[in-house]
């Protein structure tokens, strides 16, 4: 008797007229699991031999799904594994933060095949808006001349930006970017584009990476608290991404602590943008990174003391999270230097007691996530793969609707 491998796959149905859920379940479960042989899927989706079988017919026609070499497992019967195709989809990723903005390209596993930056103009979204578009246009070309059949495969837009959305921000308030809030940027996307096109916050979307091809591989539930010139937190709950009644959860940099009786917010304290500020560095400036590596390698007292002032406040907001969301990890990701990045993490340890300290735990309470200033372009990326093929209830109501 052999083992059976544990494979992580959300259940299909056997219903009649839900075949386009189970497309999708078929397509998460490879997409986590890697290869995987039809008994396999089966036996992890919980739909019949049959009806997957059919399913991975219907995908090989689709050109999203190839079958590898047989397997031959002792006396076994011999199995034929089957993996995604990675040219079975592309889609664009864009992050606008408040000073750069960042476009990227990848194929439906999340391989990044075009990048391109560019600094925003100060006159706003105006003018701004003509830098992304070209921006897009860019990588959009350069991802043509690596796969001529990626125009017809283009799943959509997924744009990143700073929240919270929807409400009325002051003008002169630095840590909301009012313009862009009332600016029609989705309308103008779309329309410049010709592409379907979804927005979410920037801690969504490193969430979204973490998840993809970062330290939330593997979890159904982990919060991604993400450093940027504010602070955010990407909720994946129940294996999926969380986002709240109008796309504002996780919006914890808002949060307001006590300083000697003076509430103020989290982001205010522990972000990106407070750390130039103690340093008197400018956000805007285009080697932000090499400045922040050189105090650090320095010793710099004023960077010391906003670690450790820096690490109490984050590690109030992680007791938080986990008090309230139960995640099995909480990841730490950061538009910063990676050596920043872990001697703040290193100065929040010890965590303060909650209820995620519990016997037989093979998962650590924090987690290093990613240092990169492409991760939330990436996530963004993620999204609209995301909307096409992962498995989601709405999948079986469209198709209720149908019948």
């Amino acid at each position: 008797m052999h083992d059976v491998k544990t494979i992580r796959a959300k259940r299909g149905t056997n219903q009649e007229g839900a075949g386009a859920h189970n497309k999708r379940v078929i397509i998460d479960a490879l997409r986590i699991n890697g290869p995987l042989s039809r008994a396999d899927l089966a036996r992890a989706t919980r739909l019949t031999k049959q009806t997957v079988s059919n399913l991975i017919e219907a995908l090989e026609l689709d050109g999203l799904v190839m079958s590898e070499d047989v397997v031959r497992n002792g006396r076994g019967q011999p199995s034929t594994p089957y993996r995604l195709v990675p040219d079975g989809a592309f889609a664009i990723g864009l992050q606008i933060d408040r000073h750069s903005t960042r476009a990227i390209a990848v194929d439906l596993v999340g391989n990044v095949l075009a990048r391109a930056e560019a600094a925003l103009p100060p006159d706003g979204p105006v003018g701004g808006a003509r830098v992304i578009l070209g921006l897009i246009e860019a990588v959009r070309t350069d991802l043509q001349a690596l796969r001529p059949q990626s125009e017809r495969r283009l799943a959509g837009l997924g744009v990143a930006m700073p929240g919270p959305f929807g409400l009325a921000p002051a003008p002169d308030d630095p840590w909301m970017m009012g313009a862009w809030q009332t600016f029609p940027l989705l309308e103008t996307l779309a329309a410049g584009t010709g592409l379907d096109v979804a927005l979410q916050n920037d801690a969504a979307a490193c969430a979204t990476a973490e998840r993809m091809v970062g330290a939330a591989h593997g979890l159904d539930d982990a919060v991604c608290l993400y450093l940027g010139y504010g602070i955010g937190a990407g909720l994946i709950l129940g294996g999926e991404l969380y986002t709240g009644a109008h796309g504002n959860a996780g919006e914890i940099g808002m949060a307001l602590l006590s300083d000697g009786g003076r509430l103020t917010p989290l982001e205010h304290r522990a972000s990106m943008a407070s750390l130039c500020h103690a340093l008197g560095l400018d956000p805007a400036a285009g080697n932000l990174y090499d400045l922040i590596s050189e105090r650090v390698r320095a010793e710099d007292p004023a960077l010391s003391a906003w670690i450790a002032a820096a690490a109490g406040d984050l590690r109030l907001a992680i007791h938080l999270i986990e008090t309230l969301f139960d995640p099995q990890a909480v990841i730490i990701s950061a538009a910063a230097p990676a050596e920043l990045a872990e001697r703040l993490i290193a100065a929040i340890e010890p965590l303060l007691p909650s209820n995620a300290v519990r016997p037989g735990r093979t998962t650590a309470r924090l987690k290093a996530g990613m240092f990169d200033p492409w991760a939330v372009a990436l996530g963004a990326a993620a999204e609209p793969i995301g909307r096409a093929f992962e498995p989601r209830f709405s999948a079986i109501l469209k198709e209720a609707a149908a019948r």
